[in-house]
């Protein structure tokens, strides 16, 4: 609003400076890029990352299976460590060996978290594996995926009207700064005769 209101201010204002209606044309040029432009780029930033995403999403969920694991024994001196996979990052998993089943009917054994308190030898608990049996992580679920791509794309629309923010100011500095020169020099070529009579001053 200050840079239509530095337009309309400056239309006919006998003082005006060529710079001055410079400075506000980039004012309000700036402002709509930010709330025209920017929203735009965010938007398909958002919807490119969602695509991208929601793809990753269905690779992930063909290619990783749910298997069910059996504790064999608890591995000595295992700490209980969060899952970084949980929603609430506050569930708790306990490192055992077990034994599991792969999708392609390979039997498996080894060292796993399981999402157990108190594992006993014989509990059952669901792991994440690829077609061979091997540790997967949980694949991405589509609302988690659709989150991120939202993330995205606000984070490229703020990006954009930071950049175009920062042009904004980089141009009226520059602006600025070339005024502050001119006035330097016609401030040294009026000096030495400031004041004196005679002089025309």
């Amino acid at each position: 609003m200050r840079a239509i209101g530095g337009l309309w201010r400056w239309r006919h204002n006998p003082l005006r400076r060529t710079t001055d209606l410079v400075e506000a044309w980039v004012a309000l040029s700036a402002l709509l890029l930010i709330l025209l432009v920017a929203p735009a780029v965010g938007a398909l930033a958002g919807a490119f990352a969602q695509d991208s995403l929601q793809q990753s999403v269905r690779e992930q969920r063909a290619s990783r299976h749910a298997v069910t694991a059996t504790v064999v024994r608890k591995i000595d001196g295992s700490l209980l460590e969060a899952d970084p996979e949980s929603a609430s990052g506050r569930d708790t998993r306990t490192r055992v060996i077990a034994d599991w089943t792969a999708p392609d009917g390979t039997a498996h054994h080894g060292a796993v978290l399981a999402g157990l308190d108190s594992p006993r030898p014989g509990d059952h608990f669901a792991i994440w594996t690829d077609t061979h049996g091997r540790l997967v992580a949980r694949p991405l679920d589509s609302a988690t995926a659709t989150t991120h791509a939202v993330l995205a794309g606000f984070g490229a629309a703020v990006v954009t009207a930071g950049v175009v923010e920062g042009v904004r100011r980089l141009i009226v500095w520059r602006m600025v700064h070339r005024r502050y020169v001119r006035w330097d020099q016609a401030w040294e070529r009026a000096g030495p005769d400031w004041g004196r009579t005679g002089t025309g001053s």
